[in-house]
């Protein structure tokens, strides 16, 4: 029934992408990919994760968006200026752009992009009606009586409270995805379904859980180096397979065109420990990998007021420091990882960001010596052995886990595991009621304070999971939101990240790796150190 049903669905959404002559339709270039998470809404307020994120970005453009070198460049907007009090961010946009054609225009046609499109989404965006997760991304940053201003048609105006550096890395954020009202007019709290935008593709139909068709955008405005429309692609076909052993297989068959990263199940079967594909695949399939800003690690409360903690080693800055010294992230990432990832040995933010430079912040190494040590001076040895505690993680990182648990328990830290599902994990660290955890972080544009906010004391749990609280740290990350010279920004990131590194709320793990395999028909399909899904230049040949 449920196959029955999916191969309905395709086809009458490449009877709706094709003509009817069969020669054109077999010749269409339709990009396919599964999203086993399921993607919740199509609505950009609520572009959450990178299951949705990455259907968002080819439905939708943002004033700004971030290139493959990680750069703040152009997109609705051709130019802007910023005021000399750094508080004013006037956008010129772009003449050419049109949302797709759809039901809730006149006629149904294609309508022109205004300034009052930007300046109604993002009012939208932080509406408490609305009720975005994304609308912390303005909290105490944007002007409180006219953050948001239409000057005219063909120029919008961004009001801040005070110079902050990162504003227009937040500006390229899926978020900020811009969109006509008469879109939210029309159908209400049906838009997360009936997606209206200005990308390089637009919406066709959706049956969710089974399939998302979307089609070229024929009047997209962007063009390549020699003056030929983008996107090459026709269309793009999303399935919703949930088992990876069901997706890796429709990826052996080439009913889908890549796989993002990797299930633990194959890994061994494709790669090398050392992060090469295996002679048997090598005329079959590409690899694609690139530094990725996230970062893998494992989370500590310090929050000592809570009960969690009653009677808890975590408590113990020592021994926090000890756990960081005890485990060998090279042998780690060779042997569960098959070399996809770098240690993660100097602070928090990830290889990749401007301010990293590994000669000058030392994190942590694998020292046992060290580690047991700051054990002893922590007041722990065979007399008066180390408390129980317990490592929460998700089943995919089970294997993770086991390892870390076996390097601690030689040097005598009494630990144990306990697997659970990732909702409830995200609940319980978000309610503060688990003391150690795994997690990751994820930039969603490229600038350090993704990831040092981590620790604002002001944050709430997201992001602040650790309830880290330190004075100076708070003073530093403040002073660098607003400070506009990068190089004295990136000695204040690097002082903030030395703080983490002494009070140790996390343990780093990897600066993660993105890795993609697909097949060789495809051409210009790129990575990118955000991991987001770049589709308007990839070409596919449909013969290979």
């Amino acid at each position: 029934m449920h196959q029955r049903f999916f191969q309905s669905v395709i086809i009458s959404a490449i009877v709706i992408l094709c003509s009817c002559n069969h020669e054109q339709e077999t010749n269409k270039k339709i990009f396919r990919y599964n999203e086993s998470a399921g993607i919740g809404t199509l609505d950009p307020a609520f572009a959450k994760n990178q299951a949705i994120m990455w259907p968002v970005h080819q439905l939708y453009n943002t004033l700004v968006e971030v290139n493959d070198k990680t750069e703040i460049v152009p997109s609705l907007a051709k130019s802007w200026t910023i005021s000399s009090d750094k508080k004013t961010i006037t956008f010129v946009l772009r003449d050419d752009v049109y949302f797709h054609d759809d039901a809730c225009f006149v006629k149904g046609k294609k309508r022109k992009l205004i300034a009052n499109d930007v300046a109604f989404s993002l009012t939208r965006l932080i509406a408490p009606v609305v009720a975005s997760p994304g609308a912390w991304i303005f909290n105490n940053i944007i002007d409180s009586i006219k953050p948001f201003v239409a000057l005219n048609d063909s120029t919008f105006q961004l009001n801040v409270r005070q110079p902050f550096s990162a504003i227009l890395g937040i500006l390229s954020m899926q978020y900020c995805s811009i969109i006509p009202k008469e879109a939210i007019d029309y159908y209400g709290s049906d838009f997360r379904k009936h997606p209206v935008g200005t990308g390089p593709f637009q919406f066709v139909t959706w049956k969710e859980g089974q399939a998302l068709i979307l089609k070229k955008n024929s009047n997209y405005f962007e063009k390549d180096s020699l003056g030929k429309q983008l996107p090459y692609l026709d269309g793009i076909s999303i399935s919703f397979l949930n088992s990876k052993t069901s997706e890796f297989l429709s990826f052996q068959q080439n009913k889908i065109d890549f796989i993002n990263d990797m299930d633990p199940t194959f890994k061994d079967e494709i790669l090398s420990k050392k992060g090469t594909l295996k002679s048997e695949w090598k005329n079959k399939i590409s690899i694609a990998k690139n530094p990725y800003l996230n970062i893998e690690y494992l989370g500590i409360l310090t929050d000592t007021s809570n009960p969690v903690l009653t009677g808890s080693p975590l408590k113990i800055k020592k021994i926090r420091q000890a756990i960081n010294y005890a485990i060998d992230r090279k042998k780690m990432i060779f042997y569960l990882r098959n070399s996809i990832g770098y240690p993660a040995n100097s602070g928090f933010v990830p290889a990749g960001m401007p301010s990293f430079d590994s000669s000058i912040l030392k994190g942590y190494d694998f020292n046992p010596q060290k580690a047991m040590s700051l054990i002893k001076e922590a007041g722990f040895d065979n007399s008066n052995p180390m408390p129980e505690f317990k490592l929460i993680t998700v089943p995919n990182y089970a294997n993770l886990g086991t390892f870390i648990v076996n390097e601690l328990k030689q040097l005598g830290i009494n630990i144990s595991i306990e697997v659970v599902q990732k909702s409830l994990l995200l609940e319980q660290m978000s309610k503060s009621q688990i003391a150690f955890f795994r997690g990751s972080w994820i930039a969603d544009f490229p600038d350090e304070i993704n990831f040092l906010g981590v620790f604002y004391s002001k944050n709430p749990a997201p992001p602040n999971y650790t309830r880290f609280s330190n004075k100076e740290y708070d003073q530093l990350f403040e002073l660098a939101n607003t400070e506009t010279n990068i190089a004295a920004r990136n000695e204040l990131y690097r002082k903030m990240q030395q703080i983490i590194i002494e009070e140790s709320p996390v343990i780093p793990l990897w600066y993660d790796m993105s890795l993609r395999l697909y097949h060789n028909n495809l051409k210009g399909f790129n990575t990118n150190a955000l991991n987001m899904l770049e589709l308007r230049r990839v070409i596919k040949n449909v013969k290979f």
